[in-house]
């Protein structure tokens, strides 16, 4: 089973080719030749390109090459783990070379779903990075979160937030509000393909963000509540209200609006990061470190101690890794990111 992502309506350093090149991986759909193209630096990230798209896609690849690590670092720092090796391939998917065929992968895992297909962009290396970003988030989510209309509204959050809105044609919320506001708030879709359950999810995540709740700890409670968590959960988790006034509180908000014409209708993208909505492990953490190297600095130990000291405090700490994780298994299937009106 595959995973899509889709559009909705309306000078670059030379890669690197391996030596000892690594077993092409299964594509999701893609059956033909994969051209190497090279490793991101710190060895992560493999980058093939479908040798038939001549010099473009080809360009495509070398700057996936070198813009991978900073999307890879983004993301462990959004869901606070650390991922496992990603292979990607640049093709025409859909037969688009304009990036409006989306990106695709297999799972919400590493294991599953670390060979991803992404639609080659021409001329457009922004757009590369966003469905690669979109695709390889949804391997940090686990479960199937990835696979339902919440986790689908979080990995296209990522996109924008890592690209610049570089997959702004893939907005889903505008449809979301012109088809009544239909209430996914108290209720999960149970796929990533309906345009007005992520649309409202989208604008959601725009509304709690607006409020000074970042999109890393949304990530991370989202994770914490698994593939059947709601929006309504995730307001209740994040304000300490009731979930019951959720749905209520978001349409009245969304009222106030002339009309929604983005998937971040409230400006939750150029919201800054508040220190109060900072997971409470985080803050405790951060305290635990700065103690140790106050202590080590007083008692005049030398610098590799107190690194030692500090890994210390890092393995003992609570950390992304001890919340609780959805206990369902990945399905393995199509996990397709493309826009509404090619689906």
């Amino acid at each position: 089973m595959r995973h899509p992502i889709k559009r909705a309506p309306t000078g670059t350093k030379p890669a690197v080719t391996r030596r000892d090149q690594p077993a092409v991986p299964q594509w999701p759909s893609y059956t033909g030749a994969s051209q190497l193209v090279g490793a991101s630096p710190s060895g992560k990230v493999t980058v093939y390109v479908d040798p038939t798209l001549g010099n473009p896609a080809l360009q495509n690849a070398q700057d996936l090459v070198n813009d991978a690590d900073r999307v890879v670092a983004a993301n462990d720092a959004l869901f606070g783990t650390t991922g496992g090796p990603i292979s990607v391939i640049i093709l025409a998917l859909g037969g688009a070379t304009d990036g409006t065929g989306g990106a695709d992968h297999m799972g919400c895992d590493y294991e599953t779903g670390g060979a991803i297909e992404v639609c080659a962009s021409f001329g457009n290396p922004a757009r590369v990075s966003a469905l690669f970003g979109a695709e390889l988030s949804e391997c940090s989510m686990g479960g199937n979160l990835c696979g339902v209309s919440t986790g689908e509204a979080l990995s296209r959050w990522f996109a924008a937030v890592i690209s610049n809105n570089a997959l702004a044609d893939f907005a889903t919320a505008p449809q979301w509000y012109r088809d009544g506001e239909p209430d996914y708030v108290t209720q999960t879709d149970p796929t990533d393909q309906d345009a007005d359950s992520i649309g409202c999810g989208m604008a959601f995540l725009s509304w709690l963000m607006s409020q000074g709740y970042s999109l890393s700890l949304i990530a991370q409670e989202m994770v914490s509540l698994g593939d059947s968590g709601t929006l309504a959960q995730l307001y209740a988790h994040l304000t300490s209200d009731a979930a019951s006034n959720a749905l209520l509180a978001f349409l009245a908000a969304v009222g106030d609006l002339h009309e929604i014409t983005s998937d971040d209708p409230f400006g939750g993208a150029v919201q800054p990061a508040q220190m109060p909505h900072l997971a409470p492990w985080t803050v405790e953490l951060a305290g635990k470190v700065f103690a140790a190297i106050l202590a080590d600095v007083a008692a005049g130990k030398q610098p590799h101690q107190i690194v030692a000291s500090v890994r210390a405090a890092l393995v003992a700490a609570p950390g992304a890794s001890s919340r609780p994780i959805s206990a369902a298994r990945c399905s393995t299937k199509s996990r397709r990111l493309r826009p509404p009106s090619k689906g």
